[in-house]
């Protein structure tokens, strides 16, 4: 019988407790008992990259990620970026950067030190300020518009939240958000503010049947 090791934990800023887990080769981020992440369900992650860059630049295009998580929107991004390329990558704990580093270099960890990425261990909110406009972002912070990891979050999903974003967009740039579930109300919230949105559905797995997640993409005129 294989068994379950708890590789690290610490608590979020609200209080709760996070833990990174190895099972049978596999990694597991859960966030009070409940798994938010796994290195056996990256496909949504990966449809995110191919949505987000898309309709980007061919050359010297610069791509905001929020959320490091796994690496894996990450490695699907440079995958798909030229060599000139930048990638912002806004990380709010610490220690999901160190746990990357330490724990998950065979998974993702090593592209941390990729020289096109940037890590800024910042909320993503501070980086939307509209010092520096992107061509794409890419917003995976949390469970969905109704936060889990910090209720803080929830002013990305707002109307001024949603506002800074697009602020923060070149001409003809794209945000997209990963969201676990489909929220009618904040596609309509987007619809509001980007006059071209749309609501794609994403497996979890390759193989799955079901779209079990929702990725939201806007685009700036």
């Amino acid at each position: 019988m294989k068994i379950t090791r708890t590789l690290a934990s610490c608590h979020t800023p609200d209080g709760g407790l996070m833990v990174l887990q190895e099972h049978d080769g596999q990694h597991y981020l859960k966030i009070g008992g409940v798994q938010l992440m796994s290195t056996t369900a990256s496909a949504s992650e990966q449809t995110m990259a191919e949505l987000a860059c898309g309709g980007m630049p061919a050359t010297k295009p610069r791509v905001l990620i929020g959320g490091l998580g796994f690496g894996f929107t990450l490695r699907r991004v440079l995958e798909l970026c030229p060599a000139n390329a930048i990638v912002d990558v806004a990380e709010l704990l610490q220690e999901i950067i160190d746990w990357n580093r330490e724990h998950l270099q065979s998974v993702n960890g090593l592209l941390l030190d990729d020289p096109r990425v940037q890590i800024h261990r910042s909320d993503v909110h501070a980086l939307l300020d509209g010092k520096q406009r992107y061509d794409a972002i890419l917003l995976d912070v949390d469970n969905s518009p109704d936060p889990l990891v910090q209720k803080g979050n929830a002013r990305l999903y707002n109307r001024n939240g949603l506002l800074r974003v697009k602020a923060a967009l070149q001409p003809k740039g794209r945000v997209v958000y990963w969201s676990a579930n489909r929220d009618k109300h904040f596609a309509e919230s987007l619809g509001r503010v980007f006059k071209k949105v749309e609501c794609v559905g994403a497996k979890a797995y390759p193989q799955a049947k079901k779209f079990t997640h929702t990725l939201f993409v806007a685009d700036r005129e």
